[in-house]
């Protein structure tokens, strides 16, 4: 029965509903008044004509302060708590109006009342009108209870913010208390018959209404204003999240799972630029291209982007058998994928896959990237990350590949690290073959890129920092002063493949990553964006502790892009830079490669790490320019 008041009141127009609220509270108002005279004289009250205007009074004053307060703005079943002390504020200075008013009539000797009357009229009325809708509250909607998840607020009250309204509205579960907009022409008014509210009214809206959660919807706004927003809802305890792309909503697909999670993006501000269709098609369009490391975060998400420029053939190199298999599955189409299980370092795989399939690009992806895992296993992190490198530079120069990609890292640049380091050697091999391309006259063209963290890439702080907070903490944190690069994974694999295009040779590309971001202050930003506290001395019941653990072994502070930012170009694409050409600094490269294959083969670790270490201390000893001469 109750369910069936519940979906017959659910139909009943809003403004109806709030004209049917208003005129009970002004019947009990009045009864309020009358029974606080009744229990003051102690009988049964019966008001003569002055005494009645003297009762009368009492609705009439209140009801303009009850809708000045937003008693009727809110709906009785999603009416929070803390909306009892706001119904009390009401009751109080209803009161204290009609004290004014019945001082009136007593200087006017139109009636006199006892004093203890308005006191025993605000208790009343507290009961009764904060009561009364409590009572309807959870009697009316206990049978929905379990679907409701909470009351939101809308951040942007235009066409987006209104269908979102909409969406939410059918289907129950969060209720939407009121829009927030940046347009002071919007502010007081009605959209979707929901109120829209200045931004700076956000603390008031969460004391009154209860709401928890707050939906950015606004997908066209630039990136820089919708990082203010989040820092701005960021100080309350919120949770944000967002809709999707502009052109869901439009298309009418929106769906209410839709809704995403805050992405770092938004916290970064990033702006990306759009990528050169021209570039992705020069390079991309009717080749034959081979990925290595294929089914890893950033060689996966470049084959999805070379997918969607009809190469003629797409070959995947992945050692990873499960990771071929997924990547493999997810670019089934008419484009004719070629799977290739095996490691770089087989030099027999590499030369065969190459010549087999008449490979015209290849993007080098393939590497073990982790620093604090191959700082403990640095023989393995040489052999992938050196010789694996080594083995696929040498035989695509032997099968005349055309464009040669190396995927790299901020890491190489100035390496304490044997990560770093292997890097470091890879980019000098490349920029070896690069050389010989260009000696020998074979137009081939081979050139590094490199960038820093990608963001959600497999090992990336940010789904840790994810997963630590929904377990409850702490987030770890290694140095309170660390800070990184970042940059979205699509992002990084569009300017990739333009940075190949614009390559002539020898060339180290540098992504534009705009500022560092300071690890502390991303674990921060992600606590308060899943709506929790920090918990530290200042606030020891806090939701989530951050620890700080201590640099691991072979971390840096602070990364770095450039050797030399004095060398470094604009490129016709804004977020891509050009640095001086990487280049061998000896004038045999087999010399070392033997020399450190055979630290390898005997298991001499530190031998290993100081041949390692020994060429790049040496190549940055140098000028990081180095002129035509030197490189023949």
């Amino acid at each position: 029965m109750l369910r069936s008041i519940s979906k017959l009141l659910n139909k009943v127009p809003r403004s109806l509903k709030r004209l049917i609220l208003l005129v009970f509270d002004f019947v009990v108002l009045l009864f309020s008044a009358w029974a606080a005279y009744a229990l003051r004289l102690n009988r049964i009250y019966t008001p003569d004509f002055l005494h009645l205007l003297t009762l009368l009074a009492a609705p009439v004053v209140a009801i303009p302060i009850f809708v000045r307060l937003g008693l009727y703005r809110s709906v009785i079943r999603y009416l929070p708590d803390r909306a009892l002390w706001t119904t009390a504020k009401a009751a109080v200075l209803a009161t204290l109006c009609w004290i004014c008013v019945l001082f009136a009539f007593e200087l006017l000797r139109l009636s006199t009342v006892p004093r203890s009357v308005p006191l025993i009229y605000c208790a009343l009325a507290i009961l009764f009108v904060g009561g009364s809708r409590f009572t309807a509250k959870y009697l009316l909607w206990s049978p929905m209870r379990r679907k409701y998840a909470g009351q939101v607020a809308i951040y942007g009250a235009g066409a987006a913010g209104a269908q979102l309204a909409t969406a939410l509205r059918r289907d129950g579960s969060l209720y939407v208390a009121g829009f927030l907009d940046d347009d002071r022409a919007m502010h007081g008014r009605d959209v979707a018959g929901i109120r829209v509210h200045s931004p700076a009214q956000i603390g008031r809206l969460l004391q009154t209404t209860g709401v928890t959660e707050v939906i950015l919807s606004m997908p066209s706004i630039s990136a820089q204003r919708r990082q203010q927003i989040v820092a701005d809802l960021a100080q309350h305890q919120l949770k944000i999240r967002a809709v999707p792309a502009i052109s869901d909503i439009a298309s009418g697909r929106y769906l209410i799972s839709q809704i995403r999670e805050i992405d770092i993006d938004d916290i970064l501000g990033r702006s990306a630029v759009p990528a050169d269709p021209e570039l992705l098609q020069q390079i991309l369009e009717e080749r034959v291209i081979l990925v290595s490391g294929a089914g890893g975060s950033i060689g996966s998400e470049l084959c999805r982007l070379i997918a969607k420029w009809r190469p003629r053939k797409l070959v995947l190199l992945e050692a990873n058998e499960f990771a071929l298999y997924q990547i493999e599955r997810a670019l089934r189409s008419n484009l004719q994928i070629v799977p290739v299980l095996g490691s770089v370092g087989d030099r027999a795989l590499v030369r065969r896959t190459l010549k087999a399939h008449g490979v015209q690009v290849v993007f080098h992806a393939a590497a073990h990237k982790h620093v604090p895992l191959v700082e403990a296993n640095a023989l393995e992190g040489i052999r992938n990350n050196v010789f694996g490198t080594n083995v696929i530079a040498t035989e695509s120069f032997d099968a005349g590949v055309e464009n040669f990609v190396l995927i790299s890292t901020d890491k190489a640049v100035r390496p304490p690290n044997v990560m770093g380091a292997t890097k470091r050697w890879a980019e000098l091999i490349v920029g070896y073959y690069a050389n010989r391309a260009r000696i020998e006259d074979t137009r081939q063209k081979f050139c590094t890129v490199r960038f820093g963290n990608v963001l959600g890439s497999n090992g990336s702080v940010v789904p840790l920092f994810k997963e630590q907070i929904a377990s409850g903490g702490p987030v770890t944190v290694t140095d309170n002063e660390m800070t990184r690069y970042f940059m979205s994974i699509h992002e990084a694999a569009e300017l990739i493949v333009q940075a190949a295009t614009m390559s002539e040779g020898g060339d180290t590309f540098l992504l534009e990553m705009g500022d560092p971001v300071r690890i502390r202050d991303l674990a921060e930003n992600m606590i308060h964006l899943a709506g929790l506290t920090i918990r530290d001395a200042n606030n020891p019941d806090g939701d989530i502790a951050i620890t700080v653990t201590g640099r691991r072994s072979g971390e840096k502070t602070h990364e770095e892009l450039f050797y030399d930012p004095a060398s470094v170009e604009r490129t016709r694409q804004p977020m891509i830079l050009k640095a001086a050409p990487t280049v061998w600094p000896f004038d045999s490269l087999d010399q070392k490669i033997m020399r450190l294959e055979r630290a390898l083969l005997d298991e001499d670790e530190p031998v290993a790490r100081r041949i390692l270490f020994d060429l790049v201390n040496a190549k940055n000893s140098t000028n990081a320019a180095v002129d035509d001469k030197s490189m023949t």
